[in-house]
């Protein structure tokens, strides 16, 4: 049995690991599904304050009051800085961490450095607008179809802005874990591809690819289960 603690990316919740987390727990792994401030059914706790930080705190939390000490992490796209940063503070609690399309921070990064041109445009304007959240992509454009981009659209919500603003540097606590696995999908993103040429070749990381879209957990659940539990 292997915890796993499976961290969503941005404008989704918890809920969106829900067909993953019942084959890991079908076969005998406990997991965790974490819902980051302002988003899901913490929606009502969105603020202008709510950052990077604060979705750090979130895990950081959970490895700490659920007393884990030998855990799979696992974070999909911009949790990829959420479950770096988080690695900072409890790369001692980790055996392995599982990256899915996950965008990973350098010296001083930022989300909006990794985002799409619109996105960018968004988040600049924002002091000027007020906006404090950001509205996301259609689940069709992640992969997803029918009922399934129907149920990823209904739970979406919008993301805060500060999280792509408030800047990172990391001192090597995702290095420091033994096991990395980097998952690509087909989904066509210039930096993921960048990162997966960066991890390839380099000692403790494995790199696996999805023929799905970017939401795997939901497109393809049984090959990313898979995949995940040979972290186990």
């Amino acid at each position: 049995m292997t915890d796993f603690v499976l961290v969503h990316g941005a404008w989704h919740g918890g809920w969106c690991w829900r067909y993953v987390a019942d084959r890991l727990t079908a076969r005998g792994h406990r997991v965790f599904t974490p819902t980051l401030t302002g988003l899901g059914e913490r929606s009502h706790l969105l603020t202008a304050d709510v950052g990077l930080d604060t979705h750090i705190t979130d895990i950081v939390n959970v490895i700490h009051w659920e007393e884990l000490s030998d855990a799979v992490l696992v974070g999909h796209s911009y949790a990829g800085y959420v479950v770096s940063g988080a690695a900072e503070q409890i790369a001692g609690s980790l055996k392995a961490i599982g990256l899915l399309d996950a965008f990973l921070p350098g010296t001083d990064s930022a989300m909006i450095d990794d985002t799409t041109q619109g996105l960018r445009d968004a988040i600049n304007a924002a002091p000027k607008t007020g906006t404090i959240a950001l509205p996301g992509f259609p689940a069709s454009a992640l992969g997803c179809s029918g009922s399934d981009a129907d149920w990823v659209d209904e739970l979406c919500t919008p993301h805060p802005v500060k999280t792509y603003t408030d800047r990172i540097t990391v001192t090597g606590g995702l290095e420091s874990v033994p096991r990395k696995l980097f998952i690509r999908t087909a989904f066509p993103e210039g930096h993921l591809d960048e990162t997966v040429a960066r991890v390839t070749g380099q000692p403790g990381w494995e790199v696996a690819t999805l023929s799905c879209g970017h939401d795997a957990m939901v497109a393809d659940p049984e090959g990313l289960t898979a995949l995940l539990e040979t972290l186990a």
